[in-house]
């Protein structure tokens, strides 16, 4: 039996950079409050919990005062900034840089829609802590798009601008990019390059691992893939390894690991999400190789 762990998994820099600015807050006071999960993984979460993290969402943020609150990789709206300033609360701001640039692309195309009457739109997912940071750019006024039916809310008669949340898929955009072309053709019965403007704005450390993905799942007989429910990233990395090797497996600790899906012999892939700590692929191994003890190897 072989285990081999994917040496591209793990935390993409701007995860890693919100975690140390955490642990190293935690170190110095104990406590720190965080605005959402830190990290879409609630093994880290718990792990951070149990040095002082305290996780809020934004209505207990809004009775907080003369604290300090974490700003998570995600980014966040002008409001929170508002509100901290208005409620004397000190952030310790741990924004991707990546997402901070795209949010003020998003900032810009806005204003520049807004005097061309026309239309602001996100692939991304309703309701995550990015996509809420970007909208918030835009007055709210930003249509999100993330099923085929959604774009029954564009009017394809205006202006377009397209941008992506950071960790989508990329064929996902450049799919969506065509459906909006095609659509505007339709409504207009030409297509204007002036009409439409798509921005590809998905993170590369997260787009990279794509083809990195495809070639690992494929050097396995069984993939194990280490991820926390709530990550979006998570869920389309795993959506490449199950294209490529139908014995793909997604689990969140090794708790939820089923022994059947291994058999003798097999060589074996652990990996995982941009929000996957390595320490946690790390102990799915070791539980393997303590249940498999006796196995050929």
């Amino acid at each position: 039996m072989k285990i081999e762990i994917d040496s591209n998994s793990g935390y993409c820099f701007g995860v890693e950079y919100a975690i140390e600015m955490a642990e190293d807050e935690l170190n110095d006071s104990g406590s720190l409050y965080c605005l959402g999960d830190i990290v879409h993984n609630h093994m880290e979460v718990d792990r951070l919990a149990a040095k002082g993290l305290k996780i809020i969402d934004r209505e207990e943020m809004k009775e907080l005062r003369d604290c300090k609150v974490l700003i998570r990789a995600h980014g966040e709206p002008p409001e929170t900034y508002k509100l901290a300033v208005e409620n004397n609360i000190e952030l310790i701001d741990a924004s991707c840089p990546v997402v901070l640039k795209l949010q003020n692309r998003v900032k810009g195309s806005f204003d520049q829609m807004e005097e061309q009457d026309g239309q602001i739109v996100i692939y991304g997912k309703p309701g995550h802590a990015e996509v809420i940071g970007l909208t918030g750019q835009t007055q709210e006024k930003a249509i999100i798009v993330m099923e085929d039916e959604d774009l029954e809310q564009i009017d394809f008669s205006r202006p377009v601008t397209l941008y992506s949340q950071t960790t989508k898929s990329t064929k996902g955009f450049y799919r969506l990019k065509a459906m909006i072309e095609e659509r505007i053709e339709k409504a207009k019965g030409t297509f204007d390059v002036t009409d439409f403007k798509a921005n590809d704005s998905i993170c590369r450390q997260v787009s990279n691992r794509e083809p990195s993905m495809e070639k690992f799942s494929q050097k396995h007989n069984v993939i194990i893939f280490v991820s926390g429910k709530k990550s979006s990233n998570g869920r389309a990395l795993y959506g490449v390894c199950k294209n490529f090797n139908e014995r793909s497996y997604f689990i969140g600790s090794e708790e939820e690991l089923d022994l059947d899906w291994i058999k003798a012999g097999d060589s074996i892939g652990i990996c995982g999400a941009t929000s996957t700590p390595m320490w946690l692929m790390e102990r799915v191994r070791d539980y393997i190789q303590e249940k498999m003890v006796g196995q050929a190897v």
